[in-house]
């Protein structure tokens, strides 16, 4: 069995980009919308859970195992197929897989029973595993000095599809059915296919050998880079959170006092998805180098958003500044932790995020179903209280790290002394 060997990660420079100027604003644009739009399949769900269970005649906890199934789906897609991000053409790949989400989509708009949708949003949440291998295509296309940057903006797209989703499921729902919320995105999902299979420059695989050296080569990552295990257990942590509290929101507010429509479970969630524009700004800040102080602002901020809205269950104006702020606070140790990852090595990006993202959806998995559960047996302040408990145990995590620090600080200093042993003009050289 051949070895797996790096390359470097060698990409075609699309119409209008230079090396030092980073991708052109339309193909940022392109890349940050099909996130969003890959992404927004996993929660189209989320403020369906009530309109399903009726349908199918189900209780809470079973038909929120439907968020927990696409979650797992995802969590697979991360092992098993972003992996070959790094060892296949990456516009082939991104158009197979977004073929089979059109399919899959589609059976679940016409699925007769649960567990034909079950199946379908397994293999849909599987798949739609694309926004995971545009990020690293994004951040292989950026300068060092820009890359945080630009992952932030591509990070927004997909943060804002995540939570535009809900708002999208809710009111095509209200005006046409659930069917039809799965249905439309099997046509968005084809035409994206088609689009980015032309759009997209050709990227050269970094990385040759088997199938399983390359999983092989994904796992041992977890073993010799401490940064990484540590940043996907912080976000594992901090989306279990986001999860509990999305996955259960439905059921607030179509309860008294509010006992709102769909239309109105989506204007909330409209306003809560005004916490992605921190992704950019975060991007920025990573690459000033203030990854650490904000990651533990985010564990903080997270906390204190979830007893806001656990002291809020009557009121809305405190449970949409929940929402926001929670978002804020997810979004914001994503993209740290992302550009973090990222300067690990720069040929295994792919990977890489695999693993991170990966442990981040089981994360939220399991987030997802401690809220369903907890909701049926304790109601509102179980689900908010188990779910502050999960970024609190981040921050004490967070508390005995001495690694990341130096790891990166160490790995600028390497980059530093190749530019100088090349003669080269400035530090970004390498």
């Amino acid at each position: 069995m051949p070895a797996l060997k790096n390359h470097g990660s060698a990409t075609a420079a699309p119409a209008g980009r230079t090396t030092a100027g980073g991708p052109p604003g339309w193909l940022v644009f392109l890349l940050a919308a099909s996130c969003g739009l890959t992404a927004a399949n996993l929660y189209y769900a989320q403020p369906l859970l009530d309109l399903l269970r009726q349908t199918f005649h189900l209780n809470e906890g079973t038909v929120g195992t439907l968020i927990t199934v696409t979650q797992i789906g995802y969590a697979a897609g991360m092992l098993l197929l972003v992996p070959l991000g790094d060892r296949l053409e990456n516009r082939r790949l991104i158009s197979t897989l977004l073929v089979v989400v059109t399919v899959a989509m589609a059976a679940a708009g016409l699925a007769p029973d649960f567990a034909v949708l079950l199946v379908a949003a397994l293999i849909a949440g599987a798949a739609s595993v694309v926004a995971q291998i545009l990020v690293p295509f994004a951040a292989d296309l950026a300068p060092d000095h820009t890359r945080g940057q630009v992952v932030g903006r591509v990070m927004s797209g997909l943060l804002a599809g995540i939570l535009l989703s809900r708002t999208l499921g809710s009111l095509l729902a209200e005006v046409a059915g659930w069917r039809v919320v799965y249905l439309a995105s099997a046509v968005l999902m084809g035409v994206l296919a088609v689009t980015l299979r032309m759009a997209l420059p050709r990227r050269t695989p970094t990385a040759q050998g088997s199938y399983g050296s390359l999983l092989r080569s994904t796992f041992r990552l977890v073993r010799v880079h401490p940064v990484l295990r540590r940043r996907a257990v912080y976000q594992a942590a901090m989306f279990g959170a986001f999860s509990a509290f999305w996955t259960t929101i439905s059921y607030v507010l179509t309860d008294s006092p509010f006992h709102y429509s769909q239309i109105g479970i989506g204007l909330f969630a409209l306003v809560g998805a005004g916490g992605a524009l921190v992704a950019p700004v975060a991007g920025r800040w990573a690459d000033r180098g203030r990854g650490r102080i904000m990651t533990a602002a985010g564990f903080v901020l997270a906390i204190c958003a979830l007893l806001l809205a656990m002291l809020g269950a009557h009121h809305i104006v405190l449970l949409v500044a929940a929402a926001v702020l929670l978002d804020v606070a997810v979004q914001s140790t994503l993209i740290v932790g992302q550009h973090a990852i990222y300067q690990l090595d720069p040929g295994a990006r792919a990977r890489l995020n695999s693993i991170y993202i990966a442990t981040f959806f089981l994360g939220g998995a399991i987030g997802s179903q401690l809220g369903s559960m907890a909701f049926r047996f304790g109601g509102w302040s179980a689900v908010t209280g188990c779910a502050a408990v999960l970024p609190a145990l981040a921050l004490l995590l967070w508390l005995t790290d001495r690694t990341g620090g130096h790891v990166l600080r160490r790995e600028r200093g390497l980059r530093a002394a190749c530019a100088r042993m090349a003669g080269a003009p400035d530090r970004h050289a390498c």
